[in-house]
């Protein structure tokens, strides 16, 4: 129970001890205020050394001043709760609502009448999504899908075409105006020129953003609402219409004859598989692959559905809502949004299909960017509190760090997570923040980079993530200071450390088996992808095969 604050009122008890001394009558009066806040055995003590008292009646007093002081704090705590009863009874209608305060508080705390938690709608949705995708009614869902991204990809090439010729026009005009500058125009009306022509790119790019977001809202809603009435007519089997319903009638499949279709086309040409085992006692068997390939081909669809291409949307369907997840690792800079580089490629390829189960790309990165501000002021708070231990140079170095740091912006090592349904062979996305560090040859096991690894591959662990595609060099472009050395060296590092982490896994989620892909750019060289190919197995240990022969 917690002590009770406020003013605490005192009241003032007179305690009598009698007692035989030979043929004497003594008697010991104590004044004493209640509560009382001292120990009884501290205050028994006391009374014996202050009036001098025989010895044998030590333990005769020290009980008796017990049980006044009990009996005495009892009455106290009785006439308290009579008051309290008193005011409730004239309190009108108050008796009932403590009632149900008590009540509610009761059946919370009490797991036995708790009510059980209702079900939301995207849980129902998922459980309905789950029970059609491993039914006959599979290959019509991920036909509607792909019919959704055919329409949603020829809508995003007529704006591509719409602002490819704004800008074509724009630059004729620029021309002729830097033409005329000296002449019969000045800076300022250079100025005033580009600030129309910036001016009319936004209202055109904010025209078709805004059409993109409402047709893959209208999707959503269809598409949501076609699976729910097909489970509701799968559950009746006498329906006439279901047949119709699961038909798959391939004229109806909508194929774009656009020859740009074809630019996300695979390209996997190289690529390594090896089994290994893990662990010193029990071991644990993963698979390992080595890729040539850029990141983004996992997260993109192709137009012309081919059987390769559905096969792997289906799997990517099958395990949508199950134990067996796959993640891909991206980096990415401080600043969490999608304007520039990598993160703009994904964005598109995002925007190319609607997400039927998940909050859209930048929704998700507006909820992490209020996360992160919380996390911050969090952290900042914490900061104030220890600041009275640091010493005054400390807290200037603290404070100049803090202020020169962007609050809304992530460290070197932190990531963040994005949830899909809409990639081509990816459910969750982890944007791990890398610096220009990544690109120094001096990068060491301890490098932020690196822990961000580790503490990716624990969330895997923690959260059913079984596959994840990881950048083996830790960058997605080649550049001239990454030489042959540099790209052996950064390889053995993170071929070490990862091998590392995956033994500490068994540890966290008890030998679970998984499959890591280490991918590297696709401007590397052959040669090279073959180099760090033979590195793999001599750092892992790969299972060797046996070839049984008969004896005749």
């Amino acid at each position: 129970m917690k002590p009770k604050k406020g003013k605490i009122c005192t009241k003032e008890r007179e305690f009598v001890y009698k007692f035989h001394a030979g043929s004497q009558s003594l008697e010991l009066t104590v004044p004493l205020l209640f509560p009382v806040q001292e120990n009884p055995d501290h205050l028994h003590g006391r009374l014996m050394l202050l009036h001098n008292l025989p010895c044998f009646i030590e333990d005769d007093l020290k009980k008796a001043l017990k049980q006044f002081i009990e009996e005495e704090t009892i009455k106290d705590y009785d006439a308290e709760a009579e008051l309290a009863l008193e005011a409730v009874k004239c309190a009108e209608g108050s008796s009932e609502k403590l009632a149900q305060a008590w009540t509610e508080a009761y059946t919370k705390a009490t797991l036995e009448y708790a009510r059980p938690e209702e079900s939301s709608w995207d849980e129902d949705f998922a459980d309905v999504y789950h029970d059609l995708i491993h039914s006959p009614a599979s290959e019509t869902l991920l036909n509607l899908e792909h019919n959704y991204f055919v329409s949603i990809s020829e809508l995003i090439s007529e704006r591509d075409v719409e602002l490819q010729k704004l800008r074509e026009r724009q630059a004729a005009e620029m021309n002729k105006v830097m033409q005329e500058l000296g002449k019969t125009l000045t800076d300022q009306d250079v100025n005033l020129v580009a600030a129309q022509h910036f001016e009319s790119q936004q209202v055109l790019e904010n025209k078709w953003a805004t059409e993109l977001k409402q047709v893959t809202t209208i999707q959503k809603q269809e598409y949501q609402e076609w699976v729910i009435r097909l489970h509701q007519d799968l559950k009746n089997p006498n329906n006439a219409t279901l047949s119709d319903e699961i038909i798959i009638q391939p004229s109806q499949l909508r194929e774009s004859v656009d020859a740009r279709g074809r630019m996300y086309e695979e390209q996997r040409q190289l690529e390594e598989s090896f089994t290994i085992h893990l662990g010193a006692q029990l071991k644990t068997m993963h698979n390992l692959r080595l890729l040539r390939a850029d990141m983004l081909d996992f997260c993109k669809h192709q137009r012309n559905q081919r059987s390769g291409i559905k096969l792997h949307r289906l799997q990517t369907a099958l395990s949508l809502y199950s134990s067996s997840l796959c993640g891909l690792v991206l980096l990415v800079d401080n600043r969490i949004n999608s304007y520039s580089g990598i993160k703009r490629d994904f964005a598109t390829v995002c925007q190319e299909c609607a997400d039927f189960h998940f909050p859209q790309l930048q929704e998700q990165l507006e909820v992490v960017q209020q996360v992160v501000l919380y996390a911050r002021a969090q952290r900042s708070r914490k900061w104030k509190q220890q600041q009275e231990s640091l010493s005054k140079r400390e807290e200037e170095e603290e404070k100049s760090r803090n202020n020169d740091r962007n609050q809304s912006n992530i460290l070197p090592g932190e990531f963040y997570v994005t949830r899909h349904s809409n990639l081509s062979e990816i459910h969750v996305v982890f944007h791990l923040c890398v610096d220009d560090s990544v690109r120094s040859s001096s990068m060491t096991a301890r490098d932020p980079a690196i822990m961000g690894l580790r503490n990716i591959l624990k969330v895997c662990c923690t959260h059913d993530i079984t596959t994840i595609t990881v950048p083996l060099l830790l960058v997605h472009v080649m550049s001239e200071e990454m030489t042959i050395p540099w790209c052996l060296k950064r390889a053995e590092l993170v071929f070490k450390c990862v091998k590392g982490f995956m033994m500490e896994m068994a540890s966290w989620d008890g030998g679970v088996s998984r499959t890591v892909q280490f991918l590297v750019p696709q401007s590397i060289s052959e040669d090279m992808f073959y180099q760090l190919s033979n590195m793999l197995p001599q750092i892992f240990r790969v299972s060797s095969t046996l070839t049984l022969t008969s004896k005749h």
